[in-house]
């Protein structure tokens, strides 16, 4: 199995309820070829840099996944036939990239457990004016 990222740009008239089913669409495209979800992240809606199918806008998602290696030309193509998604990318990502990435994901779950518990938070804006 290898690691990859798919960034996908859906249409933008969606609801928050139909963002929800594309990713649960998408999520078993990817495990239909043998692939498991890694880490996804919904950027929201967005504005494009260019017209893509005369759309100024889209919903971003960003998914780190695995894959079986004949299994990418498939999944593309399952990509392209979902009416909802207006472009996709799909990188291949080695070790060390997906090590990065679920650190990162680590340790913003650490950062929120320890807010949650009561630990100390900084008021910068609070820290200037004391200052000024």
């Amino acid at each position: 199995m290898r690691n990859y990222q798919s960034v996908l740009i859906l249409k933008p008239d969606l609801d928050e309820a139909q963002v929800d089913q594309s990713i649960e669409k998408i999520t078993s495209i990817i495990k239909k070829f043998g692939g498991s979800i890694l880490k996804l992240d919904n950027w929201g809606k967005k504005r494009l840099a260019y017209r893509v199918k005369k759309n100024k806008f889209g919903y971003y998602l960003n998914i780190y996944h695995t894959c079986e290696q004949g299994g990418v030309p498939d999944l593309e193509k399952e990509y392209q036939l979902y009416e909802l998604i207006i472009k996709y990318l799909v990188i291949r990502l080695e070790e060390r990239d997906i090590e990065r990435v679920m650190s990162q994901k680590a340790d913003e779950a650490e950062s929120a457990g320890a807010e949650e518990a009561g630990g100390p938070k900084k008021d910068v804006a609070a820290e200037k004016s004391d200052k000024d």
